[in-house]
């Protein structure tokens, strides 16, 4: 029997090897693909070889976004079964790479959060590129550690943190801007917290509103197309402000020219017409969304599957766009340090913005739909399922979290990462519900399994009374005998009965939902991003010093 077990057991491991190998083939190819391209569209270029490297660079650095990152975005809909495994990845990978190549813009500022100072460069364009080389894989190798240990980081943050490593190594302490970098260390606390009490106020307002009603049906009839409709005004501002604001003048002429309404121009959307125009959405949606219930409600049971069921769809949507908008803003983690580097081997400057070549973007965008789909589902499923167990309504809450905490965080000016917003919003539905469970149902199973344990005792001790008095007569008659044999019968099973029910009161009183070593793990790999990443960055900055000089 165990020679069996352990030939399965070999088998699966070698399948397991094989679509490792598969998987690092795959990855790869892209790599050389896009340095063959490098080399190709660049030969007349002096000092190509470092356009070369920093794109293999590049690559990998957005192979490990679509790996770690992404998962934010679609790890809710996949815990919530609201998407399976492959359609998320389908709609992550389809949409990451929409929103870089579509909405990621033609100009990226070289240097993420102006975290460095580019005059302490003196204009020396060769240590310029060594900086950003050694930011980028720095970010890279980073991200990929973190994925390994199933730790959901900030791909900003590793970026971020890899510059100002590259850039110290280059140039000394004095070039960072210590007051960003403060500002983005608040962000490790603004971000999870914001998005955790934000997705836990939705979700405990569900709950009273609709999952606590007798009547689920008539509740979720008045109620949820409210809520539909302000997620979707959420997500058309989200949308607005995030996903389209590099491309807002094209979209601006658009309307104007074949429109019934025309928009303002201007350089970037405001955030009152990014809100009108979300409310324009979603009052069209709670139109359409009441004329759906009063066809729901016909066909639907007064349970809480049911009210899951709604929110179904919305989360599909939710997962698109959030996609969308990450493609279009993140890729800039990916493709910045290179644009800046091809920018200073082609101009032989240093500069504060770089064009973006749309070989650059398609390495962004196309990698980290690569990354997703070959390495994605590991952090897909940490996000989704290994912190805290989503349904539909849990999974909705944190989206909206994820879309009103960017919103209300860009315009107070609050710097706060997508990957903590969205891993909180999962801390803060996981933590609402032990909150719930200890004051309500929780407690009610545990004083149910505590009357049973204490009557299954009661039972045992008279069994045992009785049979220690019918050993005490020395003369039996053949059914005390008999009764004699069923009492230790009967006691046998009540000690093994009593011995499950102790460990089930012990299992709910020890009950909790959020598991706490994912957030030890994960809120650990938060805090030593940007240290990590700049100490990775500055040792691989010296070690290409030493080698190219």
């Amino acid at each position: 029997m165990e020679i069996e077990t352990l030939k399965k057991l070999e088998k699966k491991a070698q399948k397991s090897s094989k679509f490792d190998f598969v998987k690092l083939g795959l990855a790869l190819l892209f790599i050389v693909v896009v340095l063959l391209y490098s080399f190709a569209t660049s030969g007349n270029i002096p000092n190509n070889i470092y356009l070369a490297i920093a794109a293999v660079f590049g690559a990998y650095m957005a192979m490990n976004i679509g790996a770690n990152d992404v998962a934010n975005n679609v790890g809710p809909a996949v815990g919530s079964r609201a998407l399976t495994m492959g359609g998320a990845i389908l709609v992550a990978a389809i949409f990451e790479a929409s929103g870089a190549l579509i909405a990621g813009g033609d100009v990226v500022k070289t240097i993420k959060k102006g975290i460095i100072d580019l005059s302490a460069f003196g204009g020396n364009s060769d240590i310029f590129i060594w900086a950003m080389m050694a930011a980028l894989l720095a970010a890279a190798l980073w991200l990929n550690l973190a994925t390994y240990f199933k730790a959901p980081v900030s791909t900003t943050h590793s970026i971020v943190g890899g510059v100002m490593g590259g850039g110290i190594a280059a140039a000394g302490f004095s070039v960072v801007h210590w007051d960003t970098m403060g500002k983005i260390v608040a962000s490790w606390v603004i971000s999870p917290l914001l998005g955790g009490l934000i997705a836990a106020g939705f979700l405990y307002a569900i709950k009273r509103t609709i999952i606590f009603k007798s009547d689920k049906v008539v509740s979720a009839k008045k109620w949820v197309p409210l809520y539909i409709a302000i997620m979707s005004w959420a997500f058309m501002t989200y949308i607005v402000l995030k996903g389209f604001k590099k491309i807002w003048p094209q979209i601006v002429a658009f309307v104007n020219n074949n429109l019934f309404f025309s928009l303002q121009e201007s350089h970037k959307p405001s955030f009152l017409t990014a809100l009108s125009l979300g409310l324009i959405v979603a009052i069209l949606v709670y139109l359409w969304m009441v004329a759906r219930m009063r066809k729901s409600a016909q066909s639907m049971e007064n349970n809480r599957e049911s009210v899951n069921l709604l929110f179904t769809i919305p989360m599909i949507f939710s997962a698109a766009l959030l996609s969308f908008a990450h493609g279009a803003n993140d890729v800039a983690n990916a493709v910045g340090p290179l644009a800046a580097i091809n920018d200073a081997v082609i101009s032989g400057g240093v500069n504060a913005k770089a064009s973006i070549p749309f070989w650059v973007m398609a390495v962004g965008g196309f990698g980290i739909a690569v990354g997703l789909g070959l390495y994605g589902p590991k952090l897909i499923r940490t996000v989704g399922s290994e912190i805290t167990q989503l349904d539909q309504t849990r999974a909705f809450s944190i989206a909206m979290a994820a879309a009103i905490t960017v919103i209300i965080a860009s315009q107070l000016g609050l710097p706060v990462s997508s990957t903590h917003i969205a891993v909180g919003g999962v801390f803060g539905v996981g933590f609402l519900r032990e909150w719930l469970d200890s004051t309500q149902s929780t407690e009610e199973m545990i004083a149910q399994k505590s009357a049973k344990l204490e009557e299954k005792n009661s039972q045992l001790k008279a069994h045992e009374s009785e049979l220690a008095k019918l050993e005490e007569k020395e003369k039996k008659s053949k059914d005390e005998y008999k009764r004699i044999v069923l009492l230790y019968q009967k006691i046998d099973e009540l000690q093994d009965q009593i011995k499950v029910a102790k460990k089930e009161l012990k299992t709910k009183q020890k009950q909790k939902y959020v598991k706490r070593d994912a957030v030890t793990k994960i809120v650990a790999a938060w805090l030593i991003t940007v240290p990590v990443a700049a100490l990775l960055a500055a040792m691989i900055f010296f070690m290409m010093r030493g080698m190219l000089l």
